[in-house]
């Protein structure tokens, strides 16, 4: 079938719901994709003048051509359908059904997800769609320029600083379709009039035809200049984000340069201090000590002791100058030998006269090797001349009763007893 506007609209005129009917529909679409911009402007056409359950079979038709366009990598229905979506988008969800509704939202869905259209372009479908939302008073999350916001009716999601793009941004989206389809009748009629192998008709016709060119190439010039401005307020709106925002990063520059000369100074600082620390020349320390000594005079009152030797000192040093000190304790002198003999005359009833020292004891300052000594001395027996008699103390009446002045005993016998005790 040759294609025609009226093949076109018989196309779409004999589109239902099943899968079938919008494949073999799109097949032959997409065979004419040199007439994508005719047949998507019958299309819209044909979607504002249907029912709501038909306009939802041409968005599917729509769906499934730019789908297959996208995945052979031909862009000519995309291009085509990217002006005129966010209205026929509008134009199917407004006063649909509540089901109607929502499979329309997940055709939109897929398109954001697959990316079928240009972020702006899908940004503007869904901000209509929201906006009808709004209009009923419902909410719902959605996804603007890729990016997940709540929208109710009671505000927007998008930030404050990005609301002045939103009109602006509408505005584009708007005359985006009647430009192009003005731009396009106004360029098919020039090339017609204006092709040197078409025929020239005669004069009134050619007349009227140049009159009729003129009207829509002044309809197309309009709708361009007032695409022309809509960009620009568009452009202007972004131009004053951006300028406050390189604001922002200068003054920010200004703060993170601050921030790291801050940063440096108290590391460096920080450094200083643990250093002194581990050197032990903090003058924190040094200040808190009232006294002003430093750490080591803690330690002064705790000298080492001395340790006493074990051996006495060679020679007689040490006795000379414990005697010369004072000391009680010097060994008793030593007898002569006759001294001793006429000691061993002694009568039984006498005592061994035993040397009495009239200093009382008393500690002495001496090492302890040379006490033990002293006190050796001092009851060492009396020294003899080499002879082997051994000398037996005798006590008062331990061998003899007391008998009083006169014991007695016999002359002879005495006599003989005395004797005997020189003898032994």
């Amino acid at each position: 079938m040759a294609y025609t506007d009226d093949a076109v609209l018989a196309k779409l005129s004999a589109l239902n719901e099943s899968h079938d009917s919008i494949a073999t529909a799109a097949q032959w679409i997409m065979f004419h994709r040199r007439h994508a911009e005719r047949t998507v402007q019958l299309w819209l056409n044909r979607l504002k003048e249907s029912p709501s359950a038909k306009r939802l079979n041409l968005v599917y038709l729509a769906n499934e051509v730019t789908q297959q366009s996208k995945a052979r990598h031909r862009d000519d229905f995309v291009h085509a359908f990217s002006p005129v979506m966010a209205d026929a988008a509008a134009t199917a969800y407004k006063g649909a059904s509540a089901d109607i509704q929502s499979k329309l939202r997940r055709v939109v869905d897929v398109w954001r997800d697959r990316n079928i259209f240009e972020p702006a372009i899908q940004s503007a479908v869904e901000a209509r769609l929201e906006e009808l939302d709004k209009a009923r008073g419902g909410s719902r999350t959605a996804t603007i320029g890729g990016v997940s916001s709540a929208l109710s009716g009671s505000g927007g999601s998008l930030p404050a600083e990005l609301g002045g793009l939103v009109a602006p941004h509408q505005s584009v989206s708007k005359l985006l379709l009647p430009t192009k389809s003005a731009v396009s009748s106004a360029n098919q009629e020039y090339e017609k009039l204006t092709n040197p192998a078409n025929p020239v008709p005669s004069a009134p016709v050619y007349a009227a035809r140049l009159n009729g060119l003129l009207k829509s190439l002044a309809t197309a010039e309009g709708a361009v200049a007032e695409c022309v401005k809509a960009r620009k307020e568009l452009i202007g709106a972004l131009e004053s984000i951006l300028t406050s925002n390189k604001e922002a990063l200068e003054a920010d520059e200004v703060q993170l340069a601050e921030l790291s000369r801050r940063k440096q100074a108290i590391d460096t600082k920080k450094n200083e201090v643990e250093l002194a620390i581990m050197s032990g020349l903090s003058a924190h320390d040094d200040d808190s000590r009232p006294d002003g000594t430093g750490p080591a005079s803690a330690d002064a009152g705790l000298a080492r002791p001395k340790i006493e030797a074990l051996t006495p000192p060679p020679g007689g040093e040490a006795d000379e100058d414990f005697d010369a000190s004072g000391a009680q304790f010097a060994p008793p002198p030593v007898k002569p030998p006759e001294e001793v003999t006429s000691a061993a005359h002694v009568s039984p009833r006498q005592s061994p006269i035993v040397p009495q020292h009239t200093t009382p004891f008393q500690p002495s300052s001496a090492p302890g090797i040379e006490i033990l000594s002293n006190l050796a001395s001092q009851y060492q027996s009396v020294p003899t001349n080499g002879s082997s008699n051994k000398r037996r103390r005798v006590e008062p009446g331990e061998d003899f009763p007391d008998l009083g002045n006169d014991d007695g005993i016999d002359a002879d016998v005495k006599e003989m007893l005395r004797k005997d005790s020189i003898s032994s």
